[in-house]
C-alpha cells in the first residue's frame, strides 16, 4: 500500500515522444510569426495590401500572441495543460485554414489574429509541462531544446516560406504558408493525446481581467501609432495614443501590485518579478528579440525589394544564419554547464561581430550585393544568435518554482513576443521611412547600426546575469 501511495503522488515524467511533440507545437508558433516575411511583396501583390496592412499581418498575430499568454498558461493550470495544448493546436490548425484561404487582406489579418490568440493556448502549456514534469539536468537540457527550438523556427519559417512561395503549388503562391500547417496540425493533435501526461496546477490561479485589459490597452497605445503611423501621414490621434502609452503601463502596474498586495491573483505578479534571473534576464531579453524581429522583418524586405530576389532566393539568403544558430543552439546546453551566463556575453559579442561585417559588407558591395556575399555576416550573426537566445530561456526560468511554471513561462514567453512585435513596428517602420525614396542600402545600414548597439549594450549587462547553473 504504501508502494503504491508513493507512485501515486510521483510525479509524471516527460517522455523523448512527449518532448517531440511539445517541441511541434512550440515550433509552429514562432515559425508562422516569421514565416509570412518573405511572403509579403507576393501577397502585397495578390491582395493589394498596404505596408501597414502587411505590418498588421506580422505584428497582428504577435500582439494578440503577447496579449493572451498569461491567460493561456492560467487556463492550462486550471483545466489541465495537455488539454490546453490540444485545444490551442486545433483552433491553430483552423485559423491556418481560414490565413489559408483569406479572399482580401482584412480577412487576413482578423484570421492571423485569431491565429496568434490560438498560439497563445499552445505555448505556455509546453513551458509548464516542462517546468512540472523535469527536474534537475533534465529540466536543464530540456528547456535548452527548447530555447533553441523556439529560436531556430524563427528563422526556418522564412526558409521554408520561401520555399512554399517560390514553388507556387497549383498558381496558389503565398497561400501554401498557411495551408502546410493543416496537416502539421493534425499530427500534433493526434500525438498529443498519446504521449503528453496530463499536468495542472493543485492551487490553479484566475483570470485576472482588469489586468488583461489593461496590459491590452497598453500593448495598442505603442503599436498602432507604430504601425499605423507612417503610412497616414502621423494624424493627431497617433500621437495621442503614445501620449497614453505611458499612463496605460503605469495603471497597468499599479493594478497589478494593488491586487497582488490584496492577496490576489495578478495577471504579471510583481513578487516574480523580483527574482534576480527573471528581472535582469528579461530585460536582455527584451532588448534581445525586440532587435531580432525587427532585424528578420526588415532583412526580409530588403532582399527582395532592395535586391529584388525571389521568395525561394530570399530564404536561401538565410540558410547560413539558420545553420549557425542549429549549431550553437544545440551546443549551447555544453557551454552553459561550464561557464553559466557567460553565454550570453560570448553569444552577444558573436553577433555583433556578424553584424558589423553585415554593415561593412552592405557598404563595399552596394548594388552588386549579393546571396554569398551575405554569407560571412548572416553566418557569423546566426552563430551568436544561437548562444544567446537559448540561453536567455534558461537564465529567465532557472530560479522559477515548480508551483509557479505558468506565470513565469507567461511572463516570459509574454515579453518575448511583445518584444518581437515592438521590433517590427519600431525597426519596420524606421526602414520604410528610411527607403521610401529609394535609398535601401542607407535604411538598411542604419537599421543594423542601431541593432549593433543595442547588441553591444547586451554584452556589457549580460555580466551582471546570475549563474543558471546555480
Amino acid at each position: 500500500m504504501a508502494i503504491t501511495t508513493e507512485l501515486e503522488t510521483m510525479p509524471p515524467t516527460l517522455r523523448p515522444a512527449g518532448l517531440a511533440t511539445l517541441l511541434l507545437g512550440a515550433a509552429l508558433a514562432p515559425i508562422d510569426l516569421f514565416i509570412v516575411n518573405v511572403a509579403l511583396p507576393t501577397i502585397n501583390a495578390d491582395l493589394h495590401a498596404s505596408t501597414a496592412a502587411l505590418e498588421w499581418v506580422v505584428a497582428g498575430y504577435g500582439i494578440a500572441f503577447a496579449l493572451l499568454l498569461v491567460v493561456g498558461g492560467r487556463l492550462g493550470d486550471a483545466f489541465g495543460r495537455r488539454r490546453l495544448f490540444s485545444t490551442g493546436l486545433a483552433a491553430f490548425t483552423l485559423t491556418s485554414l481560414i490565413c489559408g484561404l483569406a479572399p482580401n487582406v482584412t480577412v487576413l489579418v482578423l484570421a492571423r489574429i485569431a491565429q496568434g490568440s490560438a498560439a497563445a493556448l499552445i505555448v505556455p502549456q509546453v513551458l509548464s509541462i516542462i517546468q512540472a514534469t523535469t527536474s534537475g539536468e533534465h529540466r536543464s537540457r530540456t528547456l535548452g531544446y527548447y530555447g533553441a527550438t523556439a529560436g531556430l523556427a524563427m528563422v526556418i519559417g522564412q526558409l521554408l516560406g520561401g520555399v512554399l512561395v517560390s514553388a507556387d503549388i497549383a498558381g496558389s503562391g503565398w497561400r501554401p504558408i498557411f495551408l502546410v500547417n493543416v496537416p502539421l496540425g493534425v499530427l500534433g493533435w493526434a500525438l498529443a493525446r498519446r504521449t503528453l501526461p496530463e499536468t495542472s496546477s493543485d492551487h490553479p490561479l484566475g483570470v485576472d481581467r482588469r489586468g488583461t485589459a489593461l496590459l491590452g490597452v497598453t500593448l495598442l497605445t505603442l503599436l498602432i501609432p507604430l504601425l499605423e503611423g507612417r503610412a497616414l501621414g502621423w494624424p493627431a490621434w497617433c500621437w495621442v495614443l503614445l501620449g497614453l502609452f505611458p499612463f496605460a503601463a503605469a495603471a497597468f502596474v499599479a493594478v497589478e501590485r494593488r491586487m497582488e498586495a490584496d492577496g490576489g491573483v495578478p495577471l504579471l505578479p510583481m513578487s516574480v518579478l523580483r527574482l534576480p534571473s527573471m528581472r535582469r534576464g528579461l530585460s536582455i531579453g527584451a532588448t534581445f528579440f525586440t532587435g531580432f524581429g525587427g532585424f528578420m522583418f526588415v532583412y526580409a524586405l530588403t532582399l527582395q525589394d532592395g535586391l529584388h530576389l525571389d521568395p525561394f532566393s530570399s530564404g536561401l539568403a538565410l540558410t547560413p544564419l539558420a545553420l549557425g544558430f542549429l549549431v550553437t543552439s544545440l551546443a549551447s546546453s555544453r557551454l552553459v554547464a561550464r561557464i553559466g551566463h557567460r553565454v550570453v556575453v560570448l553569444g552577444s559579442a558573436v553577433q555583433l561581430l556578424g553584424l558589423l561585417v553585415l554593415i561593412i559588407t552592405v557598404l563595399a558591395a552596394w548594388p552588386r550585393l549579393d546571396v554569398l556575399d551575405l554569407v560571412p555576416g548572416t553566418l557569423v550573426a546566426g552563430l551568436g544568435q544561437g548562444l544567446t537566445g537559448p540561453t536567455i530561456f534558461r537564465v529567465v526560468l532557472s530560479r522559477v518554482p515548480s508551483e509557479s511554471a505558468g506565470v513565469g513561462s507567461g511572463v516570459l514567453t509574454t515579453t518575448q513576443q511583445t518584444c518581437l512585435a515592438l521590433g517590427v513596428a519600431v525597426l519596420g517602420t524606421l526602414f520604410t521611412t528610411l527607403s521610401a525614396g529609394g535609398d535601401v542600402e542607407y535604411a538598411l545600414v542604419l537599421v543594423t547600426g542601431v541593432q549593433a548597439v543595442t547588441v553591444a549594450g547586451i554584452v556589457v549587462a549580460a555580466n551582471f546575469l546570475p549563474d543558471p547553473r546555480a
